[in-house]
């Protein structure tokens, strides 16, 4: 584990409520971090952690259809 995976150990992490109940194919964000949305495959937590600028992601979930 890097130094970087290591900082986002303490946050709370969550799946969309989209994801399929067995685990596979999902990802995790976590909120709280200022200016980033850290973003992770839940199958591998220890992994690496992809981080949006917040602006970014907002401008992704407001491209997501309806529903």
């Amino acid at each position: 584990m890097n130094s970087r995976t290591a900082y986002f150990e303490n946050v709370t992490w969550r799946k969309s409520r989209y994801s399929n109940g067995d685990g596979a194919d999902c990802v995790e964000v976590a909120d709280g971090v200022p200016g980033v949305v850290p973003v992770r495959d839940s199958k591998d937590p220890g992994g690496a952690v992809l981080l949006v600028p917040a602006y970014a992601w907002t401008h992704f979930l407001a491209s997501l259809p309806a529903g």
